[in-house]
């Protein structure tokens, strides 16, 4: 016996609505109809589960610039979309919250605001594309980057992780300019630094300059796509492990 979808209670399962305004019926979307909208658009950003779990309410501070960040991301939320097609770029060591600010700002304004976004790991979209390579692969490089391409909202996870190949170097710049052209707002993370950040690395910062890292001219692309985003911090991962090692 084929299992039966439970109606909702509110419309029947219609997914309207009807009330009286002025001596008329008025349909209006059912809740149930809105809040399946939403859940497929979450399913089409392509969070990955592991930040399932963030949002910016419930990121942890430890340090004064990740209060700080956390606080451009809520301003990036309430005021989106923003007057220009400016994005942001978190930069900093491993394990400060980067991604689950990034993924924060992606979740709050798909349930918020119904916006059609998309998050890709910026390794993993490499292989993918490569992957396309293949003769028996389904798909073409092109299927693969467009909705890079076009999405609203972008969160490109891990920027420079890769080896930068001259392939690598042409694909991100193609994405970059590409969507710079088109006004298209990105997130950035990234854990290479600028100028003396980077010069101070420690075991958790790359001491190679974003700029060194994907070339100048990208750098100061996302110069005028983002407002850069510093943070410091302890690994909040490490210390996790290290803690639950102890009991």
């Amino acid at each position: 016996m084929p299992l039966q979808t439970r109606r909702c209670e509110i419309c029947g399962g219609s997914g309207f609505t009807v009330r009286q305004v002025n001596g008329y019926d008025c349909a209006t979307t059912c809740s149930c109809r809105r809040q399946g909208h939403m859940d497929r658009k979450l399913a089409a950003a392509r969070l990955p589960p592991r930040y399932d779990h963030c949002q910016l309410e419930n990121y942890e501070i430890h340090h004064a610039t990740q209060m700080e960040a956390r606080q451009r991301a809520v301003d990036f939320v309430a005021s989106y979309p923003p007057a220009a097609p400016t994005g942001l770029l978190f930069s900093g060591p491993c394990g400060v919250g980067k991604t689950h600010l990034a993924a924060g700002i992606l979740r709050n304004l798909i349930q918020q605001k119904g916006v059609d976004g998309h998050f890709v790991d910026f390794r993993e979209l490499l292989k993918n594309i490569q992957d396309t390579y293949r003769p028996s692969h389904p798909l073409s490089p092109s299927q693969i980057v467009r909705p890079i391409l076009e999405v609203e909202l972008l969160v490109l996870d891990d920027l420079g992780a890769a080896k930068m190949t001259d392939w690598v170097r042409d694909t991100l710049g193609h994405i970059i300019s590409h969507r710079y052209n088109q006004e298209r707002i990105t997130l950035f993370t990234t854990h290479f630094r600028d100028g003396e950040a980077a010069a101070a690395g420690t075991l958790d910062v790359a001491p190679e300059t974003l700029a060194v890292r994907i070339g100048t001219a990208l750098r100061s692309r996302l110069d005028e796509m983002c407002r850069v985003v510093p943070m410091e911090g302890h690994d909040y991962r490490r210390s996790f492990l290290r803690a639950a090692d102890r009991w």
